[in-house]
Order: structure tokens, then C-alpha cells, then sequence
């Protein structure tokens, strides 16, 4: 708790240092100063851009990936999800040499939406495991009863499959938002231009030459950084219905 400690109170002390310490006088000046277009704002809709956008197609990309792993049995099933799992193991800052690499031969560098295809890519193997496990919980006679009524495999999984696993949707989606919110490396290496960067590396600016740190305006702007992720948290926990949704589903 030491660090949420510093962080706050840091946040209101105008002349906050590395030591946790209450404030002599409680201000909002670091608040104001960092509340700006170009350090805040923007910053913020570029991460909420790229968050957003990596949680979506990676959602997206696990329920397809996922629905034909939970359906149909097969004995490739368990060596695609090895494989899937090893992809998991693999470190980012291992691939990236290659991967700024394809990015020079592509001119895909400082590109927007080519980072948040590849920061889904490198969150889709988890992604993967967490939506079958939860894909699997959804009993597959409620499926049936929707293909006796001609419905097709898509339709059933739109209106019978989601809307019954939409908490776990939800968790998957916190999972992928919170990793690509907090993804310092990759950003670093793919948007070069400041205008394009996200919050996680605009924070730092704040770190000046020769050691020197605005230490209250960093605490100011972690705290701002931090609210986004947390009202978000809120939401889809409050909006993801009951986990007892399928109670009643299947008789026997």
C-alpha cells in the first residue's frame, strides 16, 4: 500500500519528493498542470483508442477461435491448444526485433491501427483459453433446441451462446483492455510520433535529464491514468448480469 500511498498524497503536495510525506499545504496545482490537450487528453483518447480497439479484435478473434475448440471434439483439439499455450510463454521483447522489422518493410511504423492488430495478436492466446473455458460452461442442448428451430451455427452462437456467457465476454475484455492500457514496450517501439502515442508513454515526459522528476505532476497524471481503467472495471462488473443466468436453463 506504500506506493498508492505516495502516489495520492504526492499528487496534492507542490513540492512532493521521492519520500512519502504528507503535504505541508494540500493543492491542485499538480492536477491543473498536467490537465492539459496535448499532455492529458490526448494521450488518453490514443490509449483508449488502442485499448479499445486491441480488446475488441481480440474478442472478437477468440469467439471464433474458441466456439469450434468447445463444439466439436477432435483430436487435433489438444495439440492447437498446446500451441495456443506456448504461445502465452512467449516474451514480447523476443519477437520484437522481428516484428519492427516487418513493420519497416510494411511503412507500417507509427501506424495506429497496425499496433492495435498486433497487440491483439500477442493477447489472442489467452484470450483464447479464457473464452473456451467459459464457452464450455454454456450447455450445447440450448444450441440444439435453436437447430431443431433452423437456426445456423452463427445464429445460435450470436443470439443463444453470447448473450448466456456475456459475464465472461466482460472478463475477457477487462483482461485485454487492462493489458494493452498498461503496454509501455510495444507503443515505444511502433508509434514514433508524439501525437500518437498513449498515455503509458507519454508518463515519460515526466522524467526529465539528469534524474530530474516532477514527481507531483507524475502522481497527478498516474492518478488520472489510472480512473478510465477503473470506471471501466465498474461498468461492465455492474452490467454483466447475474452468474446465475443459466440457472433453470436445462432440465434433467
Amino acid at each position: 500500500m506504500l506506493p498508492l500511498l505516495w502516489l495520492v498524497l504526492a499528487s496534492f503536495d507542490a513540492e512532493a519528493g521521492h519520500e512519502t510525506r504528507i503535504p505541508k499545504a494540500v493543492t491542485l496545482d499538480n492536477f491543473a498542470a498536467v490537465m492539459t490537450p496535448g499532455l492529458l487528453l490526448q494521450p488518453l483518447w490514443n490509449s483508449l483508442l488502442l485499448s479499445a480497439g486491441t480488446a475488441l479484435v481480440t474478442l472478437a478473434a477468440a469467439v471464433l477461435a474458441a466456439y469450434p475448440l468447445s463444439r466439436f471434439q477432435s483430436r487435433f483439439n489438444t495439440p492447437f491448444m498446446s500451441v495456443v499455450l506456448l504461445g502465452t510463454c512467449l516474451p514480447i521483447t523476443a519477437i520484437m526485433v522481428p516484428v519492427y522489422g516487418l513493420f519497416v518493410q510494411l511503412e507500417l511504423l507509427d501506424s495506429l491501427p497496425a499496433t492495435t492488430l498486433f497487440m491483439a495478436a500477442t493477447a489472442l492466446p489467452m484470450a483464447i483459453w479464457m473464452t473456451r473455458n467459459f464457452m464450455d460452461a454454456v450447455p450445447v442442448s440450448l444450441e440444439e433446441a435453436a437447430w431443431v428451430d433452423g437456426a445456423s451455427r452463427m445464429t445460435a452462437l450470436r443470439t443463444i451462446v453470447l448473450p448466456l456467457m456475456r459475464q465472461g465476454l466482460g472478463v475477457v475484455f477487462i483482461f485485454v483492455f487492462i493489458q494493452a492500457w498498461g503496454n509501455f514496450f510495444v507503443p515505444f517501439v511502433l508509434l514514433l510520433s508524439e501525437a500518437k502515442q498513449p498515455a503509458a508513454v507519454s508518463i515519460f515526459s515526466f522524467f526529465g535529464q539528469h534524474g530530474a522528476v516532477a514527481y507531483g505532476q507524475l502522481a497527478a497524471f498516474s492518478i488520472l491514468y489510472s480512473l478510465p481503467v477503473l470506471a471501466l472495471y465498474v461498468i461492465v462488473a455492474r452490467g454483466a448480469g447475474n452468474s446465475f443466468a443459466l440457472s433453470g436453463a436445462v432440465r434433467g
